[in-house]
């Protein structure tokens, strides 16, 4: 099976976020505000990434989350738009799924998983 005909089944903005790295525009994602108790996959593969106790309101727009699951994610360094940050990728299907940073509630290990919504399938409990 071709990687296009793996990808079928994903929208424009999760092709395009998910395999040309980009971002969805803040606050536009419908898992920002999601409370609900389950676990969040990759929609590329449907690799589980993040436990719904992980995630926490950064008040940046888009989901974010303490840590992911053991050997979930893949960080790779980014240097794209004259920054220097961390990307997160699916481990098992390389999916672009956002970016980590050091800004995250201290007393749960100082990280911010900055992760798109478009690209997590949730699954509730």
């Amino acid at each position: 099976m071709t990687t296009e005909e793996k990808d079928k089944h994903l929208t424009p903005d999760q092709y395009n976020v998910l395999r040309e790295k980009g971002t969805e525009a803040p606050f536009s994602g419908e898992y920002v505000d999601l409370k609900e108790d389950g676990a969040f996959h990759c929609v590329g593969c449907g690799a589980k990434l993040f436990e719904s106790d992980a995630k926490f309101d950064s008040g940046t727009g888009w989901p974010s989350f303490t840590n992911a699951i053991p050997d979930a994610v893949i960080f790779e360094k980014d240097t794209s738009h004259g920054m220097r940050r961390t990307e997160v990728t699916c481990a098992k299907c390389g999916g672009h799924l956002g970016h980590i940073f050091d800004d995250g509630p201290e007393d749960k290990g100082g990280k911010r998983y900055c992760i798109n919504s478009c690209v997590l399938d949730f699954k509730e409990k």
